[in-house]
């Protein structure tokens, strides 16, 4: 079999044809998401509140998708740069279980625990009874998403990033275009509201589910899944989790603390907690091609350490960073300067301005440094020192975001509460420049 690009292909130009595809997709993704939120406005404040608290819950489901996927991601991408195939296609066909696991979980969560996760949050019975009804859709019909997230990871661990373009942007399309037919009742729908806004996205992901098993099938040689008398391996799956949990941990920290956030500000008002929420979708615009960039890295670095390259890992990891950073400069940058055009596209009142306004550019002095922490966590991941990620994500969300936010809400002023994020972001910055020093002199030098 020919030499995979990703041994060969100048590295710049590499990053740009592996990531470019993923960031316009996740750009679409970050779309589909705000979109959701301004239509779910036109309904009421409470009902975009009760979206807005759905967050904990969607992103715990996105982080064991994403961070099984990672796992798979850089497991597979190693051993094909090693060239062992068959090993390739043990690590695509315990992949396919992993999916399956995945959905039961959430099932689960979706009949049991939406209604109680609700009312520890909020009294407030128009929020519980919207987000009922968002929530328990998202959850019980999400073996779309989780088909998703792993058939891409397997397009974007042989290179094939652009194919993942065409699912996720498929799948955020038929969502934007379905959101307003169901919410309001559209061409003979029926009118479901919030219900509507969850089923529109369920649709949406099942569709780019079923893309990216076809794309699969018939573009991606370099793996080929045959589950006729397939069963479990658990040494692979003990592999692709020692990877994947941190990744996991990591990303469901920030349901711990969306979740523990919301709690902080509605004890100020609802309107806190919709700006909060208002701010994760907006945010979702910078921070998605960041994250766009590093799955298409990921699996650069891993192929290229497993070929022993020490020279590309390098050049991989400069790139990555400068990249990441340059993307925060131009989301700093929108933040502080359209701060009320970004607020009122989600129908904002007043209040909602008054609050929001100053949370956008106080959090927003984040952003370059979370640039640079984000992009030396790929670096991590892909060299199999996902756990240096978890513990900077624990650290700055649990450890100094959440006890700094919950200190000065206590002064009893909201715009005080978001100053918390700059705080945590520099924290992490230090641990994360600490924890490349490492995996420079204990890995890469040793290349």
């Amino acid at each position: 079999m020919e030499e995979n690009k990703m041994g060969v292909l100048p590295i710049n130009k590499l990053i740009i044809s592996m990531s470019l595809p993923i960031m316009i997709s996740m750009l679409v993704q970050a779309l589909y998401n705000i979109v959701d939120s301004i239509f779910v406005a036109k309904i009421s404040e409470n009902a975009l509140t009760a979206v807005s608290m759905a967050f904990p819950i969607q992103n715990l489901m996105i982080a064991v998708g994403a961070g099984t996927a990672v796992g798979v991601n850089a497991l597979l991408a190693r051993a094909l740069g090693a060239k062992d195939f068959e090993r390739v296609n043990k690590i695509a066909e315990n992949a396919v279980f992993l999916v399956v696991a995945g959905y039961a979980l959430f099932l689960a969560i979706g009949l049991l625990l939406v209604e109680p996760f609700y009312r520890s949050q909020t009294d407030i019975e128009e929020i519980v009874t919207c987000g009922i009804d968002y929530l328990t859709i998202c959850c019980c019909l999400s073996f779309g998403v989780f088909t998703q997230v792993m058939f891409e990871r397997l397009l974007q661990a042989t290179g094939k990033t652009f194919y993942t373009m065409i699912t996720q942007g498929t799948g955020a399309i038929v969502n934007i275009i379905m959101d307003p037919i169901m919410i309001f009742g559209l061409l003979g729908f029926p009118k479901m509201g919030v219900a509507g806004a969850a089923a529109a996205t369920v649709i949406g992901q099942v569709v780019a589910g079923i893309l990216s098993v076809w794309l699969n099938h018939t573009r991606n040689h370099e793996v080929k899944i045959n589950m006729k008398g397939a069963r479990p391996d658990f040494q692979i799956i003990g592999q692709i989790y020692k990877i994947g949990i941190p990744s996991i941990i990591m990303q469901a920290i920030g349901s711990v603390m969306t979740y523990s956030m919301n709690r902080i500000l509605i004890s100020f008002t609802a309107t806190a907690t919709a700006v909060f929420g208002v701010y994760f979708k907006l945010q979702s615009f910078v921070f998605m091609p960041i994250f766009g960039l590093n799955n298409g890295i990921i699996p650069i670095v891993a192929y290229n350490y497993g070929a022993k390259n020490r020279e590309r890992v390098l050049s991989a990891v400069k790139h990555g960073v400068v990249y990441a950073m340059s993307i925060m400069v131009v989301g700093f940058l929108v933040f502080q300067l359209m701060p009320v055009p970004l607020l009122r596209l989600f129908n904002a009142s007043e209040t909602m301005i008054g609050i929001g306004v100053p949370a956008l550019r106080i959090i927003s002095i984040s952003f370059i440094l979370a640039g640079f922490c984000i992009g030396c966590g790929s670096v991590f991941q892909a060299l199999g020192c996902s756990v240096y990620s978890m513990l900077v994500s624990v650290a700055r969300q649990l450890l100094v975001l959440l006890p700094t936010a919950y200190g000065l809400a206590m002064l009893g002023n909201v715009a005080l509460v978001w100053w918390a994020f700059p705080i945590a972001e520099l924290m992490s910055l230090v641990m994360t420049i600490l924890f490349l020093m490492r995996v420079n002199q204990t890995i890469i030098s040793k290349i």
